[in-house]
């Protein structure tokens, strides 16, 4: 029987390929009732707006679409035509207009289609989709006794869980709409009593929302408005068959949307099967592309010579980070997760530290300690590589280099957020020569400068050749932000990455 590992930030619960004993319903021939999904009514502004002022503003803020009657973007919050308990709770967290995922996003989603989301992270897509899931509920009979939740959130970690609980409650109780958060590495029975009281929105990783629907705490037939939240991930740790054994419990006329930092060929084919005539919204490149508003710099160096580095590196981001910016540090496994953090802390930096091992109650405690203190440190494995909500993480530090890519771009993704700017510094040693082409083509991207060691390491691991044309050493148009430290870096005074 196969088996899924519940990630780590859900408390590594290991779950069987399940629903075994959950019949899968004949929807055929069940007796569905009617329900409501489109409620977009055009500002006429948006409706006036002159197609050209459209692609300019998608142009600028670099969207792309495919999709059939794609309904024009919004530019101001006034332009989404929400009720007014939603526009209450916009003007309540003080934003100021959407995010491109949001303008196009959100007249998608209220017209009741079905829609894919590529976006990097920080692109405020949890608020994308769950004020159109408010507004779908309401619209909504409501739930009777014994009733399943009217929209559910799938989400891979509970760390991302949490989060998008967080951001569901500031406008929860504004508009009556209750919700629950359901995870594994957390005791069970608050979690059923929420879904046995009634809940509109549950938020759930796989493991444990199947465990409930087995246990039929719960059941998902008057779901209506499905979230596949970060689905790459989800698929990464082995996730498809459980998301397949729960979309089998949803009526098949539901809205479905899906969203994923990139577009791996496993998405596709998810979409392609669960997805009826979806519109497809792209924020940014389709290829693998790292945050440009991140500076990237890469110390090709011997496994031997890190730790010392990381102490250089660490004095160095101390006497210039003078805004009390946070620091996450990217290592391999729970042993050395330990180690480091203890080191650093014999210098006096204020580090904490989270690895799988941790219980949720160490987990949530390491997290506000991270979140409260000025330029504090967090050495973790790659439980924090997403869904880690901190706005101030000015630097991160792969010690240990990924094992993809992907996971590289994830990581490096916890700075430059809503728009800030951020710094990443990547050990890279021989041994992971085989990572330097893709690398390389990421730095390229991002229009970074290529250190000439990581070049010869890519060509000589039989990665392709380095072409100084094609992708030169040219300088950001913002380096100059980080000139004192990228300088001091690059020369190799207090550090090596000439070396």
């Amino acid at each position: 029987m196969d088996m899924a590992v519940e990630d780590q930030m859900g408390g590594l619960e290991v779950v069987m390929e399940v629903l075994e004993e959950t019949v899968k319903p004949n929807w055929d021939y069940e007796n569905l009732k009617p329900f409501k999904k489109d409620f977009y009514i055009p500002h006429p502004n948006v409706q006036s707006r002159h197609p050209r002022e459209v692609d300019l503003f998608r142009e600028e803020n670099k969207i792309t679409l495919k999709g059939e009657k794609i309904p024009n973007p919004i530019q101001f919050f006034e332009e989404g035509n929400f009720p007014d308990y939603v526009m209450q709770g916009i003007r309540k967290q003080g934003f100021t207009e959407p995010t491109a995922i949001q303008a196009q996003g959100w007249p998608i989603a209220m017209s009741g289609q079905n829609m894919v989301g590529i976006a990097q992270t920080g692109s405020g897509k949890t608020l994308g989709y769950i004020l159109p899931a408010i507004v779908h509920i309401n619209s909504q009979q409501p739930l009777n006794r014994g009733d399943g939740p009217i929209a559910l959130v799938l989400a891979p970690t509970r760390e991302l869980a949490q989060q998008i609980q967080s951001v569901a409650n500031d406008f929860g109780s504004l508009s009556y709409v209750r919700n629950t958060c359901i995870f594994g590495g957390a005791p069970k029975g608050s979690q059923a009593r929420d879904l046995e009281r009634g809940v509109e929105i549950c938020i759930a990783t796989p493991g444990r929302l199947i465990d409930f629907l087995e246990r039929g705490t719960t059941n998902l037939r008057r779901c209506t408005y499905l979230v596949l939240d970060e689905a790459d991930r989800m698929l990464d740790m082995g996730f498809e068959p459980q998301i397949r054994k729960i979309i089998e419990q949803i009526r098949p006329d539901r809205q479905v949307l899906m969203w994923s930092a990139t577009w791996p060929k496993e998405v596709r084919n998810l979409a392609e099967e669960y997805l009826t005539d979806y519109t497809q919204l792209n924020i940014g490149s389709l290829t693998l592309a790292a945050n440009h508003n991140i500076l990237q710099i890469v110390d090709v160096c011997q496994e031997h010579e890190k730790e010392t580095k990381l102490g250089t590196l660490l004095q160095e981001i101390g006497n210039v980070n003078d805004d009390g910016g946070k620091t996450i540090i990217f290592v391999e496994t729970k042993k050395k997760v330990e180690n480091i953090t203890r080191n650093i802390r014999r210098y006096g930096w204020p580090a904490v530290c989270m690895h799988g091992d941790k219980s949720q109650q160490e987990r949530d405690y390491v997290l506000r300690e991270f979140r409260n203190k000025k330029g504090s440190i967090l050495v973790a494995t790659d439980v924090a590589a997403r869904g880690l909500d901190v706005d101030d993480v000015k630097y991160v530090i792969n010690f240990d280099y990924p094992s993809s890519s992907e996971d590289y771009i994830h990581r490096i993704g916890r700075t430059g957020r809503s728009q800030c700017t951020g710094t990443s510094y990547a050990f890279f040693t021989p041994q992971n020569g085989r990572q330097a082409k893709d690398l390389i083509n990421v730095l390229q991207e991002a229009n970074q400068v290529i250190n000439p060691k990581l070049a010869e390491l890519a060509t000589r691991s039989g990665g392709g050749g380095y072409n100084r044309n094609r992708w030169g050493y040219g300088a950001r148009g913002r380096e100059n932000t980080f000139s004192g430290i990228h300088k001091r870096f690059d020369s190799g005074r207090n550090s090596s990455y000439n070396s």
